[in-house]
């Protein structure tokens, strides 16, 4: 998998997300899903390598050729997700059906006082999970994310809505405070939010079949799991049409262990069952996949070797050395 997430232009300036949102706010939800047509149409037209890699995914997900109405019917579920973030973290709950499933087993892990990491995706919005947060305000939530990556559009979220920029760890930071912020954040008993599904430049990177090719995953996640001890659940927001998203939560380890000697076997082992389940979802919602960029590597390519272990902490460009292997938030 390459890093060219990283370098693709962000997709819309402050004053074009700023347009949309006072549209919104004058008009309401449903006249401006009418704008998302010629902006779907546009963003189609105008960004050729998202749309190979609409139709490389959808090619594989639906296993058939995808057509043009595929892809455009992806953009636009994308879209409406971004939209819908306006109402989302405007507290706007009311006009959504929101449905949640498996959130007991979130609950029963925080209502021992414990820490729990909750890895995400690029699959459905995320925005969706924060809702937790104010459905249950007994949910302290923590989200970590690069808030620099997408500066137009984090500016416009926390305009929104002040109180989320509280709750962000800022990826970004240096590799020792990021590792200590989630580490207090847990210790305190917070649900942890980040997104494990993309990696960085430069970042250690483990392969996976995934959807009938081999992509790339980040290890650091698993590597930050297995030091904090603490339970970990993915959770899912998944967009399901017209006003309705589905919450997935699911178990996904009571306590990731990660012996020194057999590092490199347990990570891949447990980055292909993580692949696995991002897989089941995949298939079960697949227009949600933002992702829009070449996902999967060549069969052949080589795959870089676990480095030697080093001190823990120890801050390297873009995260910290943990057994290892460098730490860091998805960028978004």
């Amino acid at each position: 998998m390459s890093d060219s997430w990283v370098e693709r232009p962000e997709g819309g300036s402050r004053l074009a997300f700023g347009l949309i949102r006072t549209i919104a706010e004058v008009v309401g939800r449903g006249p401006t899903r009418l704008l998302l047509w010629p902006i779907t149409a546009y963003y189609v037209l105008a960004r050729g390598p998202e749309r190979r890699a609409s139709r490389d995914y959808l090619s594989r997900v639906l296993g058939r050729p995808a057509r043009w109405r595929d892809v455009f019917r992806h953009v636009h579920v994308f879209s409406a997700t971004i939209l819908d973030r306006v109402f989302l973290l405007g507290g706007e709950l009311a006009r959504f059906d929101l449905r949640v499933e498996g959130v007991e087993q979130l609950v029963e892990q925080l209502d021992h006082g414990r820490g729990v990491l909750m890895f995400g995706s690029h699959l459905g919005s995320f925005e969706v999970l924060r809702m937790l947060a104010i459905q249950r305000p007994q949910v302290q939530l923590r989200v970590v994310l690069d808030v620099g990556h997408n500066p137009a559009l984090t500016q416009l979220l926390d305009s929104l809505n002040p109180g989320v920029a509280k709750t962000v760890i800022d990826a970004g930071q240096d590799g020792p405070s990021l590792l200590l912020a989630i580490k207090e954040a847990t210790d305190a008993g917070a649900l942890v939010a980040m997104l494990v599904d993309r990696i960085q430049p430069g970042q250690a990177s483990h392969p996976a079949s995934f959807l009938g090719g081999t992509a790339r995953f980040p290890a650091a996640p698993w590597l930050v799991a297995s030091v904090l001890k603490v339970p970990v659940l993915l959770g899912f927001g998944l967009y399901r049409g017209g006003n309705r998203y589905d919450l997935v939560f699911e178990m996904f380890d009571p306590c990731i262990r990660i012996e020194r000697r057999q590092r490199q076997h347990a990570l891949q082992a447990i980055i292909q069952r993580y692949a696995d389940r991002l897989q089941h979802h995949v298939r079960n919602a697949p227009y949600n996949w933002f992702n829009f960029y070449d996902f999967w590597q060549p069969e052949d390519e080589a795959i870089d070797p676990v480095p030697a272990p080093g001190p823990a902490g120890r801050a390297m460009a873009g995260g910290t050395v943990v057994a290892g292997e460098r730490v860091g938030g998805d960028r978004g």
